[in-house]
C-alpha cells in the first residue's frame, strides 16, 4: 500500500481519496480539520484499546495459572482477580431518539456482509416480503413444488397456510378468509383496518403491518375468489450491515469496499447490477411504501432500519499507521468513518433513521471497563462530527464470558446511549471453551446448547436487559438460524426466541425473515415481556458452570466423529475467506446440510479441536488425519466451483489449508480464541501472491 501524510498519521492513499473526494465534499467538511481530529482521537484512544487488550490477557493468565493448579476458578476467585464486578444500583437505561423498529416493534433481524452489494440491497429491501413466495419455494410446508410450471397442488397448499395466518391475526366475524369473496370485510376488530392501496389492503397485528394484495388481474388472484394474488407481511424491521464476523476485509483496498458500499446506504443510492438467467438487472433500494387511509395518507418504510456493526476491539489495520509506526485499532476507524458516512442520512437524506440516530452494533466486547472505553469512544467522535451527545447508539454483543457475567454493569456502562443487546450462541461457546482451557476435555460440541451455562446465559440475558429497562426503549435479541434450507424446521423452533421475550432474532436471508414475522404475530412479544419481567434472574451460578466432559471416556470411533464434523467445518468455511475472500457463505456441513457459517462458527470448531488436543483426548496425528479426510471431502463439495483451488494433497501450497491447522494448532495460543490474526494473516499472503 501506498500512504499519504495526514495530521502525522499515514493513511493509505485510497482511503484518504475516498474520504476526502466521496465523503467530505457533500458534507461540506474541510479535509485538514478533519484528519486532525482523526489524528487526536487516535492519539486519546488507541493507546487505552491496547491497555484494554492485555488486561483480557492478564485476566486469561491467572484464570489459566489457578486451573494448572486443579483449583476451580470460582466466582470468588473471580471476583478476586477483578473479572467480576459489583452489581449497580438498579437503573433505568436513558436511551432517547430511538426509531419505533427498535423501541416499539418486534420483529426479525438480517445481518448482512458489507462488501457484497447485491446481498446489501436484498437484506435492506427485506422490510416486506410475499408469504406466498416464502411458503412456495421452501420446505416451510411439507413437500416442494413440482418442476415445469406453476404447482396448482403446493399452490393451493399456500394459500391455505396464508389463509389460516389470516383467521388467526386478522379474524372475520362469521366466516373465514378462505369463505371470504367480495364485499366488505366483516372484521372482528375494525380497528385493525390500516388503509388500502387500490384495492389492497393493510391491516396491522402486534405492532406489524400485513398487505392482503388484490389482483384480479394476477395469474393467482385471477383464480380466487376474492381475487387476493399474495399476501405480504412486514418481515425484517432492522438490518445490521455488517463489517465484522461475515466480512474478509484485510487491508485498505477491503475497508474502501466496505465503506463504500455503506455510503450508498445512507446516501441512498446504493445499486447494484449483475446477471440473472443471461439478463443485466440492477438492484436498488426499496421506495416508502404510501397508503390511503380513513384518515388520510401514511407512508410506511420500504426498508430496514440500519445498524452497521464495526470489528471489535483487537484487530488492527494497515489502512492507517499512527505515528509509532503501527497499525491503528481498526475498531476506532470504523467508529470514524462509519459515523462520518451516516451524516449524509442525518442532514437530510433520511434513508435510515428518521429519529436521528446512527445505530453501531460492537462486538466482542469484555466486561463494562471496554463498554466505557466505547461509550467515550462514540463521545469523542460525536465532537469531531458536531453531533448531540448520544446521536451515535450502540447495540452490546453478550457474546463473551466476562461479559454475560457482569451484563448488568456493561449495560450501564453504554446506558444512554444502548439500543440493543443480543446473545450469540456461537462466540459465546468459544469464549466459553477459551476460557476454561485448562479446565479440562469440553463435552462434543453438539451438546453444548444442552449445557447448564447456556439456559443461564440465555435467560440472564431477557431478565437483564429487562430488569435494566430495556423494554420500550431497545432491542433485545437473540442468535442466528444457521439452516437457510430448512424453514420448516425454523417454523417449528425459533419461535421460542419470541416467547423467550426477545423483540428481534437473526435471520439469515430475506424469506426467513418474512417466515420468521410470522412468530411475532403468533406471540405478543411486550406482552411475554411483561410477564418475564416479574421473574427472578437466575443465580450467576449456572452461568459460570465450566461445560467439562467429567469422567468421560471416548471410544476412538467418537472422537474421530467429532474431529471429522468440526475439521470439515473450519475447512469448508477457511477455504472460501483466504483464498477467495468470502466471509460469510452458505457453507454445505459434513452430512452435505447447507449452513450459513463465519467466523463464530470456525472460532468454537477450532477452539473445541484444541482444547481436545491440549486434554489428550485427539493427538496431533488425529487431528492432522481428520483434516486430511476432510480436505478430500470439501474438494468434492466444492467441484463446481471454478474459481475453488483444492486442498487434498496440497498441504504444503494451500494457503487455506495451513490456516486451517494453524487455527487448530495454535488455538490455545490464540487471544480469547479469536480467529481473526490468523485469518487476517493467511489472507493477506493470498492477496500479495506469496
Amino acid at each position: 500500500m501506498s500512504y499519504v501524510d495526514r495530521a502525522g498519521l499515514k493513511i493509505a492513499a485510497e482511503l484518504a481519496q475516498f474520504v476526502e473526494t466521496r465523503v467530505l465534499p457533500g458534507l461540506g467538511i474541510e479535509a485538514e480539520g478533519f484528519w486532525r481530529g482523526v489524528a487526536a482521537i487516535f492519539a486519546d484512544f488507541a493507546p487505552e484499546n491496547a491497555a484494554l487488550l492485555a488486561r483480557r490477557d492478564a485476566l486469561q493468565a491467572a484464570i489459566d495459572a489457578r486451573l494448572i493448579a486443579g483449583r476451580e476458578a470460582d466466582e470468588a476467585f473471580l471476583r478476586e482477580i477483578g473479572y467480576l464486578v459489583d452489581e449497580p444500583v438498579p437503573f433505568a437505561i436513558g436511551t432517547a431518539n430511538v426509531d419505533p423498529e427498535v423501541a416499539l416493534m418486534a420483529g426479525p433481524q438480517l445481518v448482512v456482509p458489507i462488501l457484497n452489494a447485491r446481498f446489501v440491497l436484498n437484506a435492506a429491501n427485506a422490510r416486506w416480503g410475499s408469504l406466498y413466495d416464502a411458503l412456495y419455494g421452501t420446505d416451510a410446508l411439507p413437500g416442494s413444488a413440482k418442476p415445469g410450471g406453476y404447482d396448482e397442488e403446493r399452490g393451493a397448499a399456500v394459500i391455505g397456510f396464508a389463509r389460516a395466518f389470516l383467521d388467526a391475526a386478522v379474524p372475520l366475524t362469521g366466516i373465514s378468509w378462505g369463505e371470504f369473496s367480495s364485499g366488505d370485510l366483516p372484521l372482528a376488530d375494525p380497528a385493525q383496518f390500516v388503509g388500502h392501496r387500490g384495492e389492497s389492503l393493510l391491516f396491522a397485528h402486534n405492532g406489524l403491518h400485513i398487505e392482503v394484495v388484490i389482483d384480479r388481474t394476477h395469474p393467482i388472484g385471477s383464480r380466487d375468489p376474492a381475487g387476493i394474488a399474495d399476501v405480504i407481511l412486514e418481515s425484517a424491521l432492522t438490518t445490521i450491515v455488517d463489517l465484522e464476523d461475515s466480512v474478509a476485509a484485510v487491508d485498505a483496498e477491503d475497508k474502501v469496499a466496505a465503506y463504500a458500499n455503506w455510503l450508498g446506504l445512507m446516501q441512498g443510492d446504493l445499486e447494484e447490477t449483475f446477471d440473472k438467467g443471461g439478463r443485466a438487472m440492477t438492484r436498488r433500494l426499496n421506495a416508502d411504501r404510501a397508503y390511503r387511509t380513513p384518515g388520510g395518507e401514511l407512508t410506511l418504510p420500504g426498508r430496514a432500519l440500519l445498524f452497521v456493526r464495526n470489528v471489535g476491539h483487537l484487530m488492527t489495520t494497515p489502512a492507517v499507521l499512527l505515528a509509532d509506526g503501527g497499525e491503528a485499532p481498526e475498531g476506532i476507524l470504523d467508529a470514524i468513518v462509519t459515523s462520518l458516512i451516516a451524516l449524509y442520512d442525518l442532514r437530510g437524506r433520511h434513508a435510515n433513521s428518521r429519529a436521528g440516530s446512527v445505530y453501531i452494533v460492537k462486538p466482542k466486547m469484555h466486561g463494562p471497563e471496554e463498554c466505557g472505553f466505547t461509550n467515550r469512544l462514540f463521545d469523542a467522535v460525536e465532537d469531531l462530527l458536531g453531533l448531540a451527545r448520544h446521536t451515535i447508539k450502540v447495540g452490546v454483543m453478550d457474546e463473551e464470558r466476562r461479559t454475560s457475567a457482569n451484563l448488568a454493569a456493561c449495560i450501564h456502562a453504554v446506558k444512554d446511549r444502548i439500543a440493543f443487546i443480543n446473545t450469540g450462541f456461537l462466540d459465546r461457546t468459544g469464549d466459553e471453551i477459551h476460557t476454561s482451557m485448562r479446565a479440562g476435555p469440553m463435552i462434543p460440541k453438539g451438546e453444548m446448547k444442552g449445557a447448564d451455562w447456556i439456559k443461564a446465559y440465555e435467560d440472564r440475558n431477557v431478565r437483564i436487559g429487562l430488569a435494566c429497562g430495556l423494554s420500550g426503549k431497545a432491542q433485545i435479541g437473540k442468535g442466528m438460524w444457521a439452516a437457510p434450507d430448512r424453514m420448516g424446521d425454523m417454523l417449528a423452533q425459533k419461535v421460542a426466541h419470541a416467547l423467550s421475550g426477545a423483540n428481534t432474532a437473526w435471520v439469515p436471508s430475506p424469506t426467513a425473515a418474512t417466515l420468521h414475522a410470522l412468530h411475532y404475530h403468533q406471540v405478543d412479544v411486550f406482552a411475554r415481556q411483561k410477564e418475564i419481567a416479574a421473574e427472578a434472574i437466575p443465580a450467576l451460578g449456572g452461568l459460570l458452570t465450566v461445560p467439562v466432559a467429567k469422567g468421560r471416556n471416548w471410544t476412538s470411533e467418537e472422537v474421530a466423529r467429532e474431529l471429522d464434523n468440526n475439521a470439515q467445518g473450519i475447512l469448508g468455511y477457511v477455504v472460501r475467506w483466504v483464498d477467495q475472500g468470502v466471509g460469510c457463505s452458505k457453507v454445505p456441513d459434513i452430512h452435505d446440510i447447507g449452513l450459513m457459517e463465519d467466523r463464530a462458527t470456525l472460532r468454537i470448531s477450532s477452539q473445541h479441536m484444541a482444547n481436545w488436543l491440549l486434554h489428550g483426548v485427539a493427538t496431533q496425528d488425529d487431528i492432522d488425519a481428520a483434516l486430511t479426510r476432510m480436505a478430500a471431502k470439501v474438494d468434492a463439495q466444492n467441484a463446481g466451483d471454478p474459481l475453488y483451488r483444492p486442498m487434498a494433497g496440497h498441504a504444503e501450497t494451500s494457503l487455506a489449508y495451513q490456516a486451517a491447522r494453524a487455527l487448530v494448532f495454535e488455538g490455545v495460543r490464540q487471544p480469547s480464541g479469536y480467529t481473526e490474526p490468523l485469518l487476517h494473516a493467511f489472507r493477506a499472503r493470498v492477496k500479495s501472491g506469496a
